[in-house]
């Protein structure tokens, strides 16, 4: 998301006669900015986590480890469908409420989730999806509205980091709380940190959170961006390539017990090894992205090909599967920033519900994972057989970053001539939208 920051310009001319100098940009963004990324931090974690603590969670609760993986299903598909109605809902909605209720609706199904059985469980994880999806949405509008135009980009993409920052740190360090105490732990810590949101959106944010920026677009804007084909299928390369590297990690923390023998207390390390691969990926991804989005998604989706295919050798040998974790952590990521930075090129004018059907998109492919991976296991396939499922995923999806970079350059040689070049920047892409 950082790439997608507008450049200021640097070339220290003397401003023009025509008009005053424009005012350069603050320094700093608002400390509302940092505080929502925090809370998307705090709830972010409960998506990653319930991967790391899946074999006792199943354990625990008396059913097998496919049946627990619709666990993950659940809050995924909560997301899905919570997300896009929300942002339409939220246009004109006060900020500031619709955060803190959201956060205190999470809160109260996660802790409900814990006290219940795997039925309750199941039920509470897609109404934490729900509240979590509407959130993201509100909070990325809100985000927005406290910079000037000019820092939209950066402040998104501090908003969006919480969730980096919840798979490097939330999710592995709430699962090496759950492994030396019980597996709930780890998710009553959510339920603090959330609070902990709470009372910073109350102390942190004006009652309307800065929406008189988010108030312009209209419902009729946001609706006719999502009329948008180009749009569509970058949503199609987020939902194969998420489930492409998410359907390892979903189940990592199995196979490292089950294939590579792993005492269970090293394996919070593994999965810090794949957020840590995760934060460089993002950073990789961000500065290539910026003029060269299609690059950086044939990469990330070519890598992610290569990568699940060893996982099935590696997995054997501890000293193997190591570096592989990590490198399928970047390659993952390094296409994050550039789906990002695609789908608000192509919808710059209405954000709103095109970013949230983004996050759907993501958590949509997050969601096929356990139901792909369940139907390999049912039928006796070996556990690392997920693997080889991730790599197909990822292969599909390259003829389609292929026909998104040919559908960009189509509209920029109709708009703009023969004699452009096919890579171009934020304006150009806006314009390549293929809408």
């Amino acid at each position: 998301m950082e790439a997608m920051a507008t450049a200021t310009d640097v070339t220290g001319a003397a401003p023009r006669r025509a008009g005053p100098a424009p005012a350069p940009p603050p320094a700093r963004l608002p400390a509302g900015v940092y505080l929502l990324g925090f809370s998307l931090f705090a709830m972010g974690t409960a998506e990653f986590l319930m991967a790391g603590v899946l074999p006792e969670a199943a354990e625990d609760l008396g059913v097998s480890l496919s049946s627990a993986g619709f666990l993950i299903t659940a809050f995924a598909l909560g997301v899905v469908v919570g997300g896009p109605p929300f942002a339409v809902l939220s246009l004109r909605w006060p900020r500031r409420t619709a955060l803190i209720v959201t956060q205190g609706v999470f809160a109260l199904a996660v802790a409900a989730g814990l006290l219940g059985d795997y039925r309750v469980l199941l039920v509470t994880r897609v109404v934490a999806g729900l509240a979590y999806a509407g959130f993201f949405a509100v909070a990325s509008v809100t985000a927005i509205s406290l910079v000037p135009p000019e820092r939209t980009a950066r402040a998104s993409g501090v908003v969006v980091s919480g969730l980096s920052m919840a798979m490097v740190a939330g999710g592995p360090a709430g699962t090496l709380l759950g492994h030396v105490t019980e597996w709930r732990v780890g998710f009553w810590g959510v339920v603090a940190l959330t609070g902990a949101g709470i009372v910073g959106c109350l102390l942190g944010l004006s009652p309307h959170g800065g929406a008189g920026r988010s108030a312009a677009p209209s419902l009729a804007q946001e609706l006719s961006a999502m009329r948008r084909p180009a749009l569509w299928g970058v949503y199609a390369i987020t939902i194969l390539t998420t489930a492409a590297y998410m359907i390892t990690f979903n189940y990592l923390a199995a196979m490292l017990t089950e294939v590579t023998a792993l005492p269970r207390v090293w394996i919070p390390a593994v999965l810090a090894l794949f957020g840590a691969g995760a934060f460089a990926g993002l950073a990789l991804g961000g500065r290539i992205a910026d003029r060269r989005p299609h690059l950086a998604m044939l990469a990330g989706a070519s890598a992610i090909v290569l990568l699940s295919v060893l996982m099935t050798v590696a997995l054997h040998r501890v000293w193997a599967v190591v570096p592989v974790v990590l490198l399928l952590g970047i390659a993952a990521f390094v296409l994050n920033p550039a789906v990002y930075a695609r789908v608000f090129a192509i919808a710059a004018d209405a954000p709103a519900l095109a970013g949230a059907t983004t996050v759907s998109a993501f958590q949509l492919g997050i969601s096929l994972t356990p139901a792909l991976a369940a139907s390999a296991l049912a039928r006796g396939a070996d556990l690392t057989s997920v693997c080889l499922i991730g790599a197909a995923l990822a292969a599909a999806a390259v003829p389609l970053i292929a026909l998104d970079r040919a559908r960009q350059v189509r509209a920029v040689r109709t708009a703009e001539g023969e004699d452009r070049p096919p890579h171009t920047g934020a304006a150009g892409a806006r314009r390549a939208s293929g809408g």
